[in-house]
């Protein structure tokens, strides 16, 4: 529950009877109702109040609700003074400290008690008396403010001045348990507004004077408490909000790290799926299917900012991959004067957005151009990665059609043959999106007015690799999790 879910129950347990008790002794409603009516005729007649209509009888169909026996059902009209505002000539209107102090309507209002306005006006036509509760009746309907001084107020308020030895403070909290039943009411296009009948004829609960003063200091008590909740409650707010994201790159953490799913010796160790690799790797560049790149110095113990798993083996994404890009003379002297309305599609940096491919292209090119083109083709599963921009964002290419790298876009394509698998690539996805992944794909990121990274960053970038069948594993528990982390943000 929030808190102010919390303070209107509060204020519908006090209307209801059910926030203090009842006690005998205190009289009943329909005895203040009466010293109420006695003192509305004396100010009658000492023409300090008008003699307004007599309002129309409460019909059982107007009562939303029962109450104690000890309080009386009755309109707002019968036991509150109600001035409703009207507007000065808008010449009387300046900011001199000479005038009466002038209200419109809400703007300076407060937590409880009006501010002070600027405005001041010569020539007041209402006034609103000290110790009275003002209300809204043009949008926003129905919220209200204590004043302790008079006031010239304009059409937005009414003036609700308390009688029969009733206090400004009941009487706020009471019009604020009121606050849908007006704003129900209210009617208009541009503005919505509540009438001075509509006031008027507000059905109301009256209490006893003194379960009155009762009801408003157990209100104050548990607003306090209400205040300490709303802390508390934001800042669970904000717990809540972070959670699901934290918990995602704590699942993530563990999975690199080899703590989300368990090591089993039958699997084999990754040097051995390494040792494979660079079987593979050899025979691709005997073969003219892959360029050597030059050897990387070893890796450091210093490098490595925790313990892997020891079956694990820790190596660049280089020795797994092949890691390119289109570069930029093969743009200029291929791509650029060869663009045409449909053909092979250019991936560029912004078809990869928040982890996902955008398959909405701008460009394409002839197959023949990138058939020319062989190292730069999209042409199986591999991971896209823009290298300027939005640096570290990284998403899978399935391989279900053929496509071309474009600008500020890298591919990542394991070292995966036709007939065996060694590395997934949702491995190595969701290993570049742990934290500890993140870091490393991006601790060499330039700060121009557009991030960058080079590709050899890229081949850098340290990774551990396991057993083929624990990536399987770590792939399928972290795509379990996951999906539990973005329930609970909703």
């Amino acid at each position: 529950m929030t808190p102010e879910q919390l303070k209107a129950s509060i204020l519908q347990y006090a209307i209801q009877g059910k926030l203090v008790e009842q006690r005998p002794e205190e009289g009943t409603g329909e005895e203040l109702y009466q010293q109420i009516q006695a003192e509305r005729q004396r100010l009658i007649q000492e023409k300090k109040i008008k003699k307004g209509k007599p309002l129309a009888e409460i019909s059982e169909d107007e009562i939303p609700f029962d109450i104690p026996e000890s309080w009386k059902w009755t309109r707002l009209g019968n036991i509150f003074n109600l001035i409703m505002g009207q507007s000065p000539d808008g010449k009387s209107v300046s900011e001199s400290p000479d005038g009466m102090e002038f209200h419109q309507g809400k703007v300076y209002f407060g937590e409880d008690y009006i501010g002070k306005s600027p405005q001041t006006t010569n020539a007041p036509q209402k006034i609103a008396e000290p110790n009275s509760v003002l209300l809204c009746v043009r949008a926003p309907v129905g919220i209200v403010n204590i004043t302790n001084r008079k006031l010239c107020i304009g059409r937005g308020l009414c003036d609700v001045v308390p009688l029969g030895g009733m206090n400004e403070k009941f009487t706020l909290n009471w019009l604020r348990c009121f606050k849908n039943a007006f704003i129900k009411k209210a009617t208009g296009t541009t503005f919505v507004a509540i009438t001075g009948d509509t006031v008027k004829n507000q059905v109301v609960p009256l209490p006893p004077l003194a379960e009155q003063k009762r009801i408003v200091a157990k209100i104050e008590e548990l607003l306090l408490l209400v205040d300490r909740y709303a802390v508390a409650y934001e800042k669970l707010e904000q717990f809540n909000a972070k959670f699901p994201e934290d918990m995602k790159k704590s699942i993530l953490q563990y999975a690199i790290q080899g703590k989300l799913v368990e090591q089993r010796t039958e699997e084999g160790t990754g040097e051995e799926l390494y040792q494979q690799i660079q079987v593979y790797k050899k025979n691709l560049i005997k073969d003219g299917r892959l360029k050597k790149t030059r050897a990387l110095e070893p890796i450091s113990e210093a490098a490595i900012p925790f313990d892997f798993p020891q079956p694990w083996k820790v190596c660049y994404i280089d020795d797994i991959a092949f890691v390119t890009k289109l570069a930029g003379f093969e743009y200029t002297k291929y791509i650029a004067d060869n663009l045409v309305a449909d053909g092979i599609p250019l991936f560029k940096g912004k078809n990869v957005q928040n982890g996902k491919l955008v398959l909405s292209f701008e460009s394409y090119i002839p197959k023949s151009i990138s058939d020319e083109l062989p190292r730069s083709q999209i042409a199986k599963k591999c991971l896209l990665t823009p290298y300027v921009g939005t640096i570290g964002n990284i998403a899978i290419f399935d391989g279900s059609f053929k496509a071309h790298l474009g600008s500020n876009v890298g591919k990542i394509e394991l070292l995966n043959s036709d007939i065996q698998t060694f590395v997934l690539e949702e491995y190595v996805l969701w290993y570049l999106k742990s934290t500890y992944g993140y870091a490393e794909l991006t601790k060499h990121k330039k700060a121009t007015a557009q991030e960058s990274i080079s590709i050899d960053a890229i081949r850098n970038v340290i990774i551990a690799i396991p057993p083929l069948e624990e990536q399987y594993r770590i792939v399928a528990k972290i795509e379990e999790l996951l999906p539990l982390c973005d329930r609970l943000r909703k």
